[in-house]
């Protein structure tokens, strides 16, 4: 089924909308199905539901959540928001990663319900408004950057290998010190080692060089992003930007990249006294931010929760990743 057209979303009354990201251990989330009598019946969806008059985004969705499913929501934490235009009406929807509920989902409302993962959704036809959703689900919460110019390649390789074997899934090459031949051998050994483990691999800033080795896509620096005009060749699979401020974040929106990484959060070793962010600008800046956003900068693993919390897809890291 083609998807509905687009409208002019400024001429159209917008409808607040707060929903649910309902996810297992596993990573499996939750879909519903609109049932009849509802506009799009037969879509498959996130659940949720209208947002009413001086209500507060994620009390609407606790009210939603025990009307659809009989659950309540035990831990949950803020994600992106989307505004989407379709022929009735344009939605903006506030989606909520919900970890822990009380009580077992069932079709309060004779709703189909189905347990999915990202990389294989089975269901058909999803709304149209959901496909960023998916994708965005499909990206890891920890975002390794990589130092071999300080480590040397062999201890980076040896550190890599043993940060993938205990789960981690998206690499960034950034090495802006090593000589062109180092580097190639470098990407060229993460990259293979990498795809072992159907991790993904981007590269900061060099579009040739990421095109020349295959990998999954750019890492764009603040600088690019501010330059560029539009999203880099679309052969890239995924294409991240690095950003400091509201100016570059709104400039990584209209680019149209994948994700973005915003900081720094806390001090760094390599910038001790650097101008920070802190959790609470951070969070105020990503505020009904419509792309996924890693925190970075002196973070470790433990501090994921933290940032997640604070509205994060997840963090981004140096020294404590790999």
């Amino acid at each position: 089924m083609s998807n509905p057209p687009l409208q002019n979303i400024d001429a159209t009354p917008i409808i607040e909308v707060a929903a649910a990201v309902i996810t297992k251990p596993d990573n499996s989330f939750l879909l519903t199905c609109r049932p009849e009598g509802k506009p799009y019946a037969g879509y498959w969806e996130f659940p949720g539901g209208k947002v009413e008059t001086n209500e507060a985004p994620l009390h609407a969705l606790n009210r939603e959540l025990q009307e659809e499913l009989g659950i309540q929501i035990k831990h949950a934490y803020p994600w992106i928001t989307r505004v989407f235009s379709y022929p009735h009406a344009t939605v903006r929807l506030r989606f909520f990663r919900v970890t822990e509920w009380h009580g077992e989902p069932w079709a309060r409302e004779k709703q189909q319900l189905c347990w999915q993962f990202s990389d294989n959704v089975t269901v058909t036809p999803m709304l149209p408004a959901n496909a960023p959703i998916l994708r965005a689900l499909s990206l890891p919460p920890v975002y390794a950057i990589t130092h071999a110019n300080e480590l040397g390649i062999d201890a980076s390789m040896t550190q890599i290998e043993q940060a993938l074997q205990g789960g981690l899934r998206l690499i960034q090459i950034r090495e802006k010190h090593l000589d062109k031949d180092k580097l190639l051998t470098f990407s060229n050994q993460v990259i293979s080692l990498a795809h072992n483990f159907d991790a993904k691999v981007l590269i900061n800033s060099d579009t040739r060089l990421s095109r020349e080795l295959g990998a999954d896509g750019i890492h764009l620096t603040s600088s690019q992003l501010m330059t560029h005009a539009s999203r880099p060749d679309p052969a890239y699979d995924w294409c991240g930007a690095s950003c400091h401020n509201a100016e570059e974040l709104f400039a990584a929106e209209q680019l149209g990249v994948d994700f973005v990484v915003l900081g720094p959060i806390l001090p760094t070793r390599s910038h001790p006294n650097g101008l920070l962010l802190g959790w609470r600008k951070f969070a105020a800046l990503i505020q009904d931010y419509p792309l996924p956003v890693y925190a970075l900068g002196g973070l470790q693993h433990a501090d994921l929760t933290t940032a997640q919390e604070f509205g994060a897809h997840g963090i981004a890291m140096m020294r404590g990743a790999i």
